[in-house]
Order: structure tokens, then sequence, then C-alpha cells
């Protein structure tokens, strides 16, 4: 059996430019692409906490440092700058990969800063 579990995350990174005219991707700081071992042209799903939109895209490496998340051509019309996004990846796992899976999750600040990087989602206050 196979399945299809998250493999990574950049959670709650900020949109700092929202291209139109622009070839269809999402350019993504290199070091954030680094830190959740997203690989340029991968598929990339986001999910806009802003305003509830959900789309497919793939990414593209942004200036290294730079802390870019920039949403280019149709796409651009589900984001703006400053909305706050998730952009996962997903993989299919066989039963023993399993055995060792662990998603990489990357929690950033409002300048798309590293803060955390882990493979548990923390438990939520009460």
């Amino acid at each position: 059996m196979q399945r299809t579990l998250l493999k990574s995350k950049l959670h709650r990174v900020h949109v700092t430019a929202a291209e139109l005219e622009y070839e269809g991707s999402c350019a993504i700081d290199e070091t954030l692409l680094e830190a959740a071992d997203i690989r340029e042209y991968e598929q990339i799903q986001i999910y806009n906490v802003s305003n509830g939109e959900r789309f497919t895209t793939y990414a593209i490496r942004g200036e290294r440092d730079s802390g870019m998340i920039s949403v280019n051509g149709a796409a651009a019309h589900k984001a703006a700058v400053g909305d706050v996004l998730i952009i996962a990846t997903y993989a299919t796992y066989n039963e023993v990969e399993l055995n060792a899976y662990q998603p990489r999750l990357v929690y950033v600040d409002e300048h798309n800063r590293i803060k955390r990087i882990g493979n548990e989602i923390p438990a939520q206050a009460a």
C-alpha cells in the first residue's frame, strides 16, 4: 500500500509580491526552499490564510535570505502582498518508508525569517 502524506510545510509565510504579468509560479527565498526540502519546479499547494483561497502551482528559487514569497501569473489573483500563506508539499510513501517518515515543518516570523524547524505540529495552548 502507498499513502500520500505531508512532506514539508512553510507555515504562515507572508506574501512579499504578487506579479500578474509573470510566468506562473511562486518564487520562494532559497533559504526557505532548502529548509523545507522543496526543490525548484516542485509542485506546491498554497493555502491562503488571509482569504481562504487554495491553489496549486510550482516553486521557483527566489533570492537567498531575501524573505521573498512572490505569487506569480494567474495565481497572483489569489494572493496579495501581506497575505499569510501555508505552502505545502506532499509525497507518496510505501509502508517501509513510513517507518522513517518525518515531515519538515518550517515556522517563520513576520519577515519570513526561520524561527523553528521541526517534524511535529506543536500542541495548541488550552
